[in-house]
């Protein structure tokens, strides 16, 4: 078994993202832990503690406050623009797994190689999973390969990759999906990274292995919304149907 499926024992998991919206971090917290018993409390397999509202103190905040608590779901951690923050982060919590938006292709190949060494140092000190993306959406494509060499280098650097269209909430392209199995030959797990709905999650789910989810979850499918447990539920329940039907 995959270190992948070691730690996410459900068929396609899914992953909820805790974006630290609120004002202040005292306010951030207090969503937080709502939010995150919200998604717990309705079945969703794993919590991303991240900064896209807040900053990484704010994210150390959080785990603290989650990591006390038993919700029955794995945390995760992304500090956006500041991977070795997170790797600090999942040193000194029980996390466990990591999202690095980008893990290869972003990089001019005389960045690459330093950045892969880092990245190889990093990822051997510490126990949780590495989520990574390649041509994730909003990163820059500098590597000057071609996607399925991107893909394949990504691949070999993580536990899994996160595949994302071009924007947060757009559908992700199953053709693009399908050319990452393609090129990874099926060795490491794929997530949807956004745009699961409770409409498209059975059809996607068919070709994925699991997806982070974030702003369907809000009150009005913004990133800058609430969670709300209705959202939650209906797409869990599209979800439980995806894993009948696997």
């Amino acid at each position: 078994m995959s270190r992948f499926g070691e730690t996410f024992t459900t068929p396609k998991p899914i992953l909820g993202m805790l974006h630290l919206t609120g004002d202040g971090p005292a306010a951030k917290c207090a969503q937080a832990e709502e939010e995150a018993r919200i998604m717990a409390g309705e079945g969703v397999d794993g919590l991303v503690v991240e900064n896209y509202f807040g900053d990484a103190d704010d994210v150390e905040r959080v785990l603290e406050r989650l990591c006390a608590l038993v919700l029955g779901a794995r945390i995760g951690v992304n500090v956006l623009r500041d991977d070795a923050r997170a790797f600090a982060l999942a040193g000194r919590f029980p996390v466990s797994f990591i999202q690095v938006d980008s893990v290869a292709g972003h990089l001019p190949p005389e960045s690459d190689a330093s950045f892969a060494a880092d990245l190889a140092g990093r990822r051997a000190g510490v126990s949780a999973l590495l989520l990574g993306g390649v041509r994730f959406k909003y990163q820059p494509v500098l590597s000057g390969r071609s996607e399925e060499d991107d893909v394949r280098l990504g691949a070999a650097r993580c536990d899994g990759l996160v595949v994302t269209s071009d924007a947060t909430g757009q559908p992700t392209d199953m053709d693009k999906v399908a050319r990452f199995r393609a090129a990874t030959g099926g060795t490491v797990p794929l997530l949807i990274g956004a745009g699961l709905t409770e409409a498209n999650a059975v059809e996607q789910l068919a070709y994925a292995d699991g997806a982070v989810v974030g702003s369907w979850f809000k009150h009005d499918h913004k990133d800058t919304g609430r969670v709300e447990a209705g959202h939650v539920a209906r797409l869990m329940r599209a979800v439980r149907t995806a894993r009948s039907a696997a």
